[in-house]
């Protein structure tokens, strides 16, 4: 990696301590309750840790607190290719990450110059998405090879929604990578800890796609939770880069978004009771049966609400049996879906297990009980099971 861009929201995660869940439109009150900032100490630890690893990098970044700052304090010399005191903030309507007015600074500086000691106090710093956005614009033009920033979900949005317009104008693969200071992160874009992140940013080798998501603050506020997927990025594959963080509808909505984009038109498709597979025939514009198991093929059902034998008389091969374990209990094969006979199982050459995260937290293990101990035996073991739009994870069915 030759040149790396790095922003920072100075006001993310301001409201945490001071118990207002987020940042989001309440910069002024957490000032009030005397919040102090902690997105350029966390930003500075993430490029220290970068420092000691490449310290010839070549470091884009924003003015002062936006990321000069910290970038000089980490040991190297950044070059400065935004400034809203000079470049001024696009005119595009705000994301709800740091919504505040830009800060009145003078002019006149020279974005370029060495004056990090200028007197722009994190705490008092007022910046916009626009920002942001620009910010992250100037470092694409430049060619870099990862895009660092620090900040809370609403920050890797604005982020992720410069990049998404990149990749898809120039076909490009320029990546991002998250140092986590915000309040809330859902998003799987995130290193676990800002020394992780400067480690990942030195050494990655490869990238996968990640699911960039965001929260209603104000719901998150009186108690409810309403996650939405807003963007898919390429982020370093690394074991220190977090899970997403799904414990909402908006988790389940996009992994029927991403089976659903998988759909093979030449496989029979048998839909196992539950929300989270009735979400994925939501989304192939099917109505599910809420108890009962749907056969699908390319855009037709072949059976609704079906006995075992209405399976069999419909299924061709190939077929994927697509089951979610039970909440709590973890049973994917004998318990509320006694359709899905050892006959039906053993025509099927695929099986797909889905759920949440927040599901299979509650999980110890997948279960199986089909009456039939040797088709059993044949399905415990380690199964793959589908958690979000590009996300798995390995559970054991006992």
């Amino acid at each position: 990696m030759d040149a790396i861009g790095v922003v920072v929201n100075p006001i993310a995660g301001m409201g945490g301590r001071v118990g207002l869940k987020g940042t989001d439109g309440k910069v002024e009150a957490a000032r009030r309750r005397g919040a102090e900032p902690r997105a350029p100490d966390r930003a500075r630890d993430a490029l220290r840790s970068l420092h000691r690893r490449s310290p010839e990098l070549t470091v884009y970044t924003a003015a002062h607190v936006l990321g000069e700052r910290a970038a000089r304090d980490a040991g190297y010399e950044p070059i400065v290719v935004y400034d809203p005191a000079t470049d001024g903030p696009e005119a595009d309507s705000a994301s709800d990450t740091n919504t505040e007015p830009v800060a009145d600074t003078d002019p006149e500086s020279d974005a370029d110059a060495n004056d990090s000691a200028r007197p722009v106090d994190p705490a008092t710093a007022e910046t916009t998405a626009a920002d942001t956005r620009a910010a992250v614009r100037a470092f694409l033009e430049r060619g870099v090879d990862l895009v660092l920033f620090v900040g809370g979900d609403g920050t890797a949005v604005d982020v992720a929604t410069v990049i998404e317009e990149s990749n898809e104008q120039e076909s490009g693969t320029t990546p991002m990578l998250g140092v986590p200071a915000g309040v809330k992160i859902y998003s799987s874009v995130f290193a676990v800890t800002p020394a992780d992140a400067g480690r990942i940013a030195a050494e990655f080798d490869r990238v996968e796609p990640r699911e960039v998501n965001d929260i209603d603050e104000n719901a998150y506020r009186e108690g409810e939770v309403r996650a939405e997927l807003r963007a898919v990025v390429p982020v370093p594959v690394a074991p220190d880069v977090q899970s997403g963080k799904q414990v909402s509808s908006g988790s389940v909505e996009s992994l029927a978004a991403g089976f659903a984009r998988e759909i093979d038109p030449d496989r029979t498709y048998v839909f196992g009771p539950g929300s989270t597979v009735g979400a994925i025939e939501e989304e192939l514009g099917v109505d599910p049966s809420p108890l009962g198991v749907d056969v699908w093929r390319d855009g037709t059902v072949l059976a609704r609400d079906a006995a075992e034998s209405d399976i069999l008389d419909v299924l061709e091969e190939p077929a994927t049996i697509v089951v979610s374990p039970i909440g709590g209990q973890g049973f994917v094969f004998g318990r509320g879906n006694h359709q899905l006979s050892p006959a039906v199982i053993r025509r099927a050459d695929a099986i797909e297990v889905v759920a949440s995260d927040a599901k299979l937290d509650d999980i110890d293990a997948l279960r199986v009980d089909t009456d039939d101990e040797t088709l059993d035996e044949e399905l415990r073991g380690w199964e793959q099971v589908r958690t979000g739009r590009f996300t798995t994870r390995l559970v054991k069915v006992v």
